[in-house]
């Protein structure tokens, strides 16, 4: 594509922050982020109709990162974050070269806490197969892991599962189940949820599991992360404005309201779809 077609960083303050995930998952992240910068206003694009990431290559993960931060960039965002860790992976060295000018925050998997929390020795993450075979990963386990024991566990259809709200029912029970008892039958006392869809299994995973096992995610340092960027650049907002909050999709729509009224403290909020030619249209 002509650069000079490219949609341009905005540069002021109280522009909006984009954030990306491949589905409903990133909004663990959009919450850290609400906490910690509350005068932030928010652009959220959950890519759902290519839901889950975690077993596409990497190509095609690029090629939706780069369409989407390409439609936040029309609706004039300061920042971008990859609420995504198998996007992270796959896309966060591409976007920042494209990209150059615009502060972009990226997940990764949280080995560094995780390995310092353990007392056992032992840990484990819960991730998609996209993220575990990266070598974004491969490098953390690397650098961080030292004398620490660390089993990872894919976990196919739990992304799905999460995407359709199914967060009591059976199903993510027996998933749970089947991806949680290795990892804690081997000793493990820390658990990395190493996919931002995981932490709202949060509660379910401590009711199967225990409450003394420790369940570490990035969601609160990506927030951290963010601030720190905008600091730097001079464009955090300021705290005498009231943001507005905007959500788009790939995907239904109506998925999207019914995942916001249980998991948003504004559930009201309109969501957009995101379609081939990037229009915003009423859901």
């Amino acid at each position: 594509m002509n650069t000079m077609t490219e949609p341009r960083t905005a540069t002021y303050p109280h522009a909006p922050v984009g954030v990306i995930d491949s589905g409903m998952g990133g909004l663990s992240v959009l919450r850290e982020i609400r906490a910690l910068l509350p005068a932030e206003a928010l652009c959220y694009v959950a890519d759902s109709g290519f839901v889950p990431y975690g077993s596409r290559p990497a190509t095609e993960i690029r090629n939706r990162a780069e369409t989407l931060v390409r439609f936040l960039l029309g609706q004039q965002v300061k920042a971008v974050v990859v609420a995504c860790n198998t996007a992270t992976a796959a896309a966060a060295r591409s976007l920042r070269d494209r990209w150059p000018g615009l502060p972009i925050v990226a997940m990764e998997p949280a080995v560094k806490p995780a390995v310092a929390a353990t007392r056992s020795g032992v840990v484990g993450v819960l991730a998609t197969e996209g993220t575990l075979g990266s070598a974004r990963f491969a490098g953390l386990l690397e650098q961080y892991a030292g004398r620490v024991e660390v089993i990872t566990q894919p976990c196919p259809g739990l992304v799905e599962a999460v995407e359709q709200g199914d967060l009591d029912g059976p199903l993510v029970g027996r998933l749970l189940e089947r991806y949680l008892t290795p990892l804690i039958d081997a000793g493990a006392d820390t658990i990395i949820l190493g996919c931002t869809h995981y932490p709202f299994l949060r509660e379910r995973i401590r009711e199967m599991a225990g409450a003394r096992l420790q369940l570490i995610d990035t969601g609160a340092a990506v927030a951290r992360q963010l601030r720190r960027r905008l600091d730097e650049a001079g464009l955090q907002a300021s705290v005498d404005v009231s943001p507005m909050h905007r959500f788009w999709t790939t995907g239904d729509p109506g998925a999207m309201h019914r995942f916001l009224a249980r998991h948003w403290p504004e559930p009201e909020a309109e969501v957009g779809i995101v379609d081939d030619d990037w229009r915003r249209r009423p859901g």
